[in-house]
């Protein structure tokens, strides 16, 4: 134990060195000091931006992933199959609705939710169930709808109305992988970091404990490195791609809420935080683009994309894509109606 603690602690301290390396580095205090021959390399702006964006996306979604590891590790030591069974309705569409249920009681974003999902289906949760709680989790909880409100200067509507729709699109996309899909659709290199013994159950709760540690580690750097990459694509696009270009492409209701669907996939913001930055855009689009993009976020984005395709089957992926694409955008349109 000693041991792995000294070597994890290099690593980490090595990891923070070359962070804060990077950051001094690059950052603009270190180039704009007033003198040329200051500066190693003539850095442009656009890459500082970058670099500033990448590095807020990982801070802003790490927290939430070290709290889905945990709970992660949590289930995979202390949550048996027995358990599942005994707790997991036998009926597809209650076990749906449960599913869809308890999501909302996890205050997780949607990168945090993916290695909970991944070690829940692989004790033995069904398909569909783990869709409606990777669904629920990141946009029907307590600070999600307490932040949106606050957004919208203290509007309930607008909250309730992103809780609805986004209970809504869980419960009928959990319910189409029910009816379509059978197996796991995990990817068959999957092996369990750790395999639960009844040796392992019987262990002291420290014992528990530290195992408990270990699965939350392990798993922390088996999902981190698809975080990384999905977040310098997202810096990468918000760097590059004019966001003033795609908002002019808004002109109808139609097409306001792709657009704002696409700015939510492509900014890749937290749950947490995504309301303050739709309900900037009041002036410029009607609330239902607005709440496409505030259920659209939360389900899908850049780089929880990387995270789920690191877990499931590749053309899984896609049609779980397709679909949270065409359920939002279609609930959205309908919403209008009565919004």
């Amino acid at each position: 134990m000693l041991k792995w603690l000294r070597s994890f602690s290099m690593e980490l301290t090595g990891a923070a060195l070359l962070a804060a390396a990077l950051y001094i580095f690059l950052s603009p205090q270190s180039l704009d000091s007033g003198s040329a021959d200051r500066a190693l390399f003539n850095i442009p702006s656009s890459v500082l931006s970058l670099n500033t964006i990448f590095l807020s996306i990982l801070i802003e979604a790490i927290p939430f992933v070290l709290i889905g590891v945990l709970i992660a590790g949590i289930i995979q030591i202390f949550v048996t199959e027995d358990h599942i069974r005994k707790w997991m309705p036998k009926n597809k569409f209650l076990a749906v609705l449960m599913s869809c249920v308890l999501g909302a009681l996890f205050p997780a974003c949607e990168c945090g939710i993916v290695p909970i999902v991944r070690r829940l289906i692989h004790k033995g949760v069904p398909l569909y169930a783990g869709i409606g709680f990777l669904l629920t989790g990141p946009i029907i909880n307590p600070i999600v709808i307490l932040s949106t409100y606050m957004a919208f200067g203290n509007d309930a509507k607008m909250a309730g109305w992103r809780m609805l729709l986004g209970f809504v699109v869980a419960l009928v996309i959990a319910a189409i992988v029910a009816l379509v899909y059978k197996g796991n659709q995990m990817k068959n290199e999957f092996i369990p970091l750790h395999t639960i013994t009844n040796q392992t159950q019987k262990q002291p709760m420290m014992k528990k404990i530290q195992h408990t540690l270990h699965h939350a580690i392990d798993e922390f750097f088996d999902m981190g490195k698809y975080l990384i990459i999905g977040a310098f694509l997202a810096a990468l696009v918000q760097t590059y791609v004019s966001s003033a270009a795609i908002l002019q492409l808004g002109s109808s209701i139609v097409t306001s809420t792709l657009v704002m669907m696409g700015l939510a996939y492509l900014l890749s913001l937290c749950s947490e935080a995504d309301a303050f930055i739709a309900a900037s855009f009041r002036n410029l689009f009607a609330p239902t683009a607005l709440l496409g993009f505030l259920v659209y976020g939360p389900m899908l984005d850049l780089k929880n994309t990387f995270m789920l395709m690191a877990v499931f089957k590749f053309r899984f992926v896609l049609v779980l894509m397709g679909l949270i694409t065409m359920t939002v955008f279609s609930s959205v349109l309908i919403s209008q109606y009565w919004f």
